[in-house]
């Protein structure tokens, strides 16, 4: 496998940006059958990072990765790079949901992201790792008041942030829009080319012997005496010991897996390169990875070939929980990008946006990632980061390999990984469900924050509909 020449994929129909140059050839597709200790559903993070801790706790284990399209084909390689340390869709989420274990989770989040980081530099991966930090950004003076508290709270948990106003919040960005900024450091969230991390974490882990097929679709599991048969659409099987599911958004193939989560589509759009006086305009000489405070959130960072990426606002949910290509562009969604664009950057009314596509998301009722096990406990899965999987998929890989090789580990004792969320409701009902919270959710940021009586009674319930 090289990567001396690059593969050019059209914006439109691929993952986008991150996806324009690659390896020249995907893994062999599985032809015939083979046997494994351990079979993997999926090439994203999740799977990747699996086969990874597996190799290296056992480098006796066979390994066979599975991946339908191609090596971080979906949220992998299609995100806008922003690698956090919480495991919990940040503090505030995991206070609310696990107020008991919210100070062992962030020791473990942290401790994730730096050894992420570290493996990075070890292994040579060129993935555009740049360590910036955050700021979130206000633009009503509610958000600002919201803003001054959560100071407090965090730093209660040993979370230390930073509250920039007035020159000092022009000193890092420029922009008429915002009133403040919370800065978060790098040692919480690192930002990454994520489609080059996903390839470079295939690299490490063919240097460790896994076996990985692309172009292999996964039908299905069958359980048999001794372990699981995985079949897959080209006639190919694969008897394995155990089997780890990580298809995330692409889950439902599985049936059992369909009401844990929801898929829903972001999309995002990339700029041509700035001029040293677009830039000049903007300060931003930190290169932050930034975001703003409501709930449709707009997310935007600085790439290394000195673009901006601009994302978010919109979360799509297609009925039937629809995933696929089709879904991959959405004009009224990119227009509307376009537009709150300029409204934060009238210095950039010029700025073009040549690259635009979406993804899909997997997300939980509570927002976090959830584990479990089925077929006599030889299938394990992990599924629902809900937009936060760059860095919390490493740690997912550890709770896999833990249930595969150490079921007594300390790690699979907390509730974070025993308890599973508030299930979503079959179709019709789940359309209506989701419809009706975004719409609420769509009203509270009109409404300066105000939450309704839905989304009240669902934040009682724990259904973590807050982001």
């Amino acid at each position: 496998m090289t990567a001396s020449r690059p593969v050019r994929r059209d914006p439109a129909t691929a993952v986008g940006y991150w996806s324009t140059t690659g390896w020249d050839e995907p893994a062999p597709a599985l032809r015939g059958a083979t046997r494994a200790d351990v079979a993997i559903v999926g090439g994203g993070f999740t799977g990747l990072w699996t086969a990874i801790h597996l190799a290296d706790a056992d480098p006796s284990l066979r390994i066979v990765l599975l991946e339908m399209e191609t090596v971080g084909f979906g949220a992998s390689g299609r995100n806008g790079g922003f690698c956090s340390y919480s495991l919990t869709h940040g503090l505030a989420n995991g206070i609310s949901h696990y107020p008991d274990e919210i100070e062992v989770l962030e020791r473990e989040g942290l401790a994730n992201l730096a050894d992420l980081v570290a493996f990075v530099r070890s292994e040579g991966i060129d993935c555009e790792l740049e360590e910036t930090g955050t700021i979130d950004l206000a633009d009503r003076p509610s958000q600002v008041e919201e803003f001054r508290s959560f100071v407090d709270e965090a730093a209660a948990y040993g979370h230390r942030l930073e509250l920039l106003e007035g020159d000092r919040l022009q000193a890092a960005i420029r922009s008429p829009l915002w009133l403040a900024g919370l800065r978060d450091g790098p040692d919480r969230t690192v930002l990454v080319n994520p489609a080059k991390l996903a390839w470079g974490l295939k690299a490490a882990a063919t240097r460790r012997d896994v076996v990985i097929h692309e172009r292999t679709r996964v039908t299905g599991l069958v359980r048999r005496a001794g372990g699981v048969r995985v079949r897959t659409s080209g006639g190919g099987t694969v008897d394995a010991a155990n089997v780890i599911v990580a298809t995330s958004a692409y889950s439902a193939w599985l049936r059992r897996l369909g009401r844990l989560f929801v898929p829903v589509y972001d999309y995002a759009l990339v700029s041509e390169p700035l001029s040293p006086e677009q830039r000049e305009a903007i300060g931003w000489r930190g290169r932050e990875g930034l975001g703003d405070a409501y709930n449709r959130f707009h997310y935007f960072r600085q790439t290394a070939d000195d673009r901006i990426l601009w994302g978010g606002f919109d979360a799509i949910y297609y009925p039937g929980s629809g995933v696929g290509p089709r879904y991959d562009r959405r004009p009224a969604t990119f227009e509307t990008l376009e537009a709150n664009f300029r409204r934060a950057f009238p210095a950039l009314s010029e700025l073009r946006f040549p690259y635009r596509w979406g993804g899909a998301i997997d997300t939980t009722s509570r927002f976090t990632v959830t584990f479990g096990s089925t077929m006599g406990d030889r299938v394990h899965y992990a599924l629902g980061y809900t937009g936060l999987g760059v860095g919390a998929a490493r740690w997912a890989g550890l709770v896999l390999r833990d249930r595969v090789l150490d079921p007594g580990a300390e790690r699979l004792d907390l509730r974070f990984v025993r308890s599973a969320p508030f299930p979503f409701p079959p179709e019709p009902l789940r359309t209506l469900s989701v419809t009706a919270v975004q719409r609420e959710l769509r009203r509270a940021d009109e409404r300066d924050g105000r939450r309704g009586l839905l989304l009240r009674t669902l934040d009682a319930l724990g259904m973590g509909f807050d982001s």
